[in-house]
């Protein structure tokens, strides 16, 4: 199986035509079979995914002292900021990788942040380089709306009115985003950068730089998927599992850094409101049986059996990546 490559620019220029019904049709089959297909023709400009990779090559050329500037304890219950690497955890075993936490620029009087809520508050930018908090701030932007307009396409393809989501799910999302940096390494055989995992929220758009590295598995095993610069990697989230009792795929993955060079990557979140509840779309018609659905999965918990909000569930999954930031940090 090959991940398949979907040029969704009909739903970027906001057709309504056949184009865009064609676009969705293959988005429906790609988050049946997979759960996972590459976006083309996005709009995102070159410009800004160029200079943003430059901007993040100087920070991670930085000793760790200088980038310990910006350390994610210093941010609290943001959980914004950098980690050394080996300072994440999936499954409970530390990544070869380290990394820059961001989300949406929060003030001291936003909601969230007034309420005390876990990863609400202002970001933690480096001194050097300096550009990189204005790139930070576009890239979020840019990858905002193609997030928005990408669920246009899952909207249409489950049936539902194009702007579903924007008025049921995302209208205020938890948008986050991370800059990960794969040092050079011969890792062994068992030696993952991220090991196996799904994501928590609705869709993840993932830019990569020119190293191979990301495995997605199927069931005829765990199947590569190239780099390509001028693409995002869109893989679905244990919430749109969950909306369509199954029928749509949060399929596991990983990574591995096998060429022995560095490895950058840019994963991009767009999740529900943090208050939302995520119930099952009436289009499903039988409720899936939560222990079968957690036998199957890679960390034996059903995403169907979960109940409260979204920031609940983020809350709960975010705190087994860093355990050390979790103290204190309640469901907001």
């Amino acid at each position: 199986m090959t991940v398949p490559v979907i040029a969704v620019a009909p739903l970027v220029h906001g057709r309504e035509d056949s184009a865009a019904r064609q676009v969705a049709a293959q988005i429906d089959g790609a988050c049946r079979e997979l759960g996972f297909f590459v976006v083309a023709g996005h709009g995102v400009p070159e410009q800004l995914r160029g200079d943003l990779d430059a901007a993040a090559r100087e920070f991670f050329a930085l000793p760790d002292t200088t980038k310990a500037d910006i350390a994610m304890p210093r941010a609290g219950l943001a959980w914004r900021g950098w980690f050394p690497v080996g300072g994440e955890l999936t499954s409970g075993r530390p990544d070869l990788k380290e990394g820059i936490y961001f989300g949406a620029e929060h003030g001291p009087t936003h909601q969230g942040v007034q309420a005390g809520r876990p990863l609400h508050g202002a970001n933690l930018f480096p001194e050097h380089p300096p550009q990189l908090r204005r790139l930070v701030l576009a890239y979020l932007d840019a990858l905002t709306a193609l997030g928005q307009q990408v669920l246009e396409g899952i909207a249409l393809g489950l049936g539902l009115p194009r702007g579903w989501f924007a008025d049921n799910l995302t209208r205020d999302p938890v948008a986050l985003f991370r800059i990960f940096h794969y040092p050079p390494s011969e890792p062994a055989a068992d030696d993952w950068g991220v090991g196996e995992h799904t994501d928590y929220g609705l869709l993840t758009l993932l830019g990569q730089a020119g190293n191979a590295g990301l495995q997605v598995r199927s069931g005829d095993g765990w199947v590569d998927v190239p780099p390509d610069p001028d693409t995002f990697v869109c893989n679905l989230g244990d919430m749109l599992e969950r909306l369509t009792g199954g029928r749509y795929l949060s399929t596991p993955h990983r990574v591995r850094n096998v060429s022995g060079a560095e490895r950058l990557s840019y994963p991009f979140f767009l999740d529900p409101s943090w208050e939302a509840t995520v119930d099952r779309l009436p289009i499903v018609e039988r409720p899936p049986d939560d222990d079968a659905a957690a036998a199957t999965r890679w960390d034996h918990a059903s995403v169907h059996g979960f109940t409260g909000t979204y920031g609940d569930y983020l809350t709960e999954k975010v705190a087994k990546v860093f355990p050390e930031l979790a103290s204190g940090a309640g469901s907001g």
